[in-house]
């Protein structure tokens, strides 16, 4: 389910971390998703301020996947979609 709605939302889709923290921050984010297998350090601070911002977070099992349902033929550890 949660990989369908990344590749359904493709035009509103932040990916990265860096990005999605900056994004979350400006109030940008309506949802994020993050692969179980990226690096917890990183994924925790974005699961954090998800928490903290009352903002919808979803575990997803693969960076592969989660990458390849963006569109991108690498790993994604972090994607958000955009507020419409």
């Amino acid at each position: 389910m949660s990989y369908e709605k990344v590749t359904q939302g493709q035009s509103r889709l932040i990916i990265g971390t860096k990005q999605t923290l900056k994004a979350m921050k400006n109030g940008e984010v309506s949802e994020v998703f993050l692969a179980d297998d990226a690096d917890k350090q990183l994924t925790g601070k974005i699961a954090d301020l998800a928490k903290e911002l009352d903002v919808t977070c979803h575990q997803v099992d693969s960076m592969k996947k989660l990458g390849a349902a963006c569109g991108i033929d690498v790993g994604a550890s972090t994607v958000a979609i955009k507020i419409n």
